[in-house]
């Protein structure tokens, strides 16, 4: 079996993470994966990482050259992101393997699926009624196959999408017309090439709508997620958004654990910790500065200035921790550092502004119950799930947008106080009260 590698323009050390809970957790489902597993990496991949798996998990760690993509001008935005994927063409030269098994990081096993070293020459799931899905495919390594292939590159062969699947559709074009892969009951591989049952290539977009799986033609054996490239199940934000993160987690929990995370975890705790207390220590002070301006300098500018950091210290309250957490870390683990962090940044916006704490903290209150809403286990299917979560949304609507305005008043409110309270350190204004004396 093959592990692909990658980098994306995501956080750099994803695929690193990721690679070696694939090299664990496909080494746990049965021994024949260990002495068959590889990776194949591009010269640009993190050598440490090539170093923990071959090292540490044991895998047999193949480095390529980058194939040059023809195609490259045919991705456009996000989709370049798939310009070295035609480097999975190297599996065809991995000649020392009777069968070798292709598969993307974004996929999760359920149960061991050792029967695909039986397929043929090469076989594949259809998770498209017109095109085969390459994020786990079957072949028979073969050097005149290989050589095959880089000719095509080289003559600009016809690729439909500019990434591996466009070009491997137009190499095996009749593939849809090919029989239902059967595994063997005595163990012997077949010839030819085959189309894969849905089990083994089951899209996790199908699971929202059921919020289960029943796929009758094979084995349930693979999820895999060919989603917008944020949302792969390994990033902590992922759930609940998609109820599918948590089960990719879980198997990492289990095979890998999270100890390349918890060391920045741990920091970013304590640094919050210290914003909280940090700000309660220093909130006579921040109240000074707060009264300790004069008004006749204070222009209309001034104040919109004044109003617009304000705005601004509350939006990054909310945004800076959540791109400060390490961008695998479990989920729960995330949700909790993040709005720990909010609490923080937030606790220092109060003090500094002199705001409404509910009114800041809204939001807040908002993101804990949506959460909740999401993660809710007990749902009859995606529909209902999708509309209690737009309801909710509906319903907090009216709450946040009060909130914004209690803020826009209270800064108002701020700048208009030093109208009665003087400048620390200057004589009280005489009253007509006081001439009486």
């Amino acid at each position: 079996m093959v592990l692909r590698g990658r980098v994306l323009g995501t956080c750099r050390y994803d695929y690193s993470t990721i690679g070696r809970f694939w090299s664990i957790f496909l080494s746990s489902l049965h021994a024949v994966f260990l002495h068959s597993l590889r990776a194949v990496y591009h010269k640009g991949y993190s050598v440490h990482a090539q170093s923990a798996q071959r090292e540490e998990d044991g895998m047999r760690v193949v480095v390529v050259e980058n194939l040059k993509n023809p195609y490259e001008g045919n991705l456009g935005g996000m989709n370049r992101r798939f310009k070295l994927t035609l480097n999975k063409l190297y599996a065809w030269s991995l000649v020392d393997y009777e069968r070798v098994i292709m598969i993307d990081s974004d996929n999760i096993f359920l149960q061991n699926t050792d029967e695909l070293f039986q397929c043929g020459q090469f076989c594949a799931v259809f998770i498209n009624p017109c095109y085969f899905h390459t994020g786990l495919f079957v072949l028979q390594p073969s050097m005149d196959v290989f050589n095959g292939m880089l000719h095509d590159l080289e003559i600009g062969h016809d690729n439909s999408d500019g990434a591996d699947q466009g070009f491997l559709v137009g190499c095996f074009p009749d593939l849809l017309d090919k029989p239902l892969f059967h595994p063997p009951e005595n163990g012997t591989k077949l010839n030819g090439t085959y189309r894969l049952p849905l089990g083994y290539q089951m899209d996790a977009s199908y699971y929202y709508l059921k919020l289960h799986w029943h796929v009758p033609c094979g084995p349930n054996s693979v999820i895999t997620f060919p989603s917008a490239p944020w949302f792969k199940p390994w990033y902590w934000w992922s759930w609940p958004i998609l109820p599918l993160g948590l089960s990719w987690h879980k198997q990492r929990w289990d095979d890998l654990g999270y100890a390349a995370e918890i060391p920045v975890v741990l920091m970013e705790l304590l640094m919050y910790t210290a914003i909280i207390a940090l700000t309660r220590l220093a909130r006579p002070q921040m109240t000074k500065l707060c009264y300790n301006r004069r008004p006749e300098k204070q222009g209309v500018l001034v104040q919109w200035l004044i109003k617009l950091a304000g705005i601004v210290a509350m939006v990054a309250a909310y945004t800076i921790p959540f791109f400060v957490i390490p961008c695998t870390v479990h989920p729960i683990m995330g949700w909790s550092m993040y709005l720990f962090g909010v609490l923080a940044f937030s606790t220092a916006v109060i003090n500094a502004f002199l705001l409404p704490p509910l009114a800041v903290l809204t939001a807040w209150l908002g993101i804990v119950g949506m959460l909740f809403v999401m993660a809710f286990p007990w749902y009859h299917d995606g529909i209902a799930r999708i509309l209690v979560v737009v309801a909710y949304a509906f319903c907090s609507a009216p709450f946040l947008w009060a909130s914004i305005v209690r803020v826009m008043d209270s800064l108002q409110t701020m700048l208009e106080r030093d109208l009665h309270f003087p400048r620390l350190g200057d004589p009280a204004p005489e009253t007509e009260f006081s001439k009486l004396y």
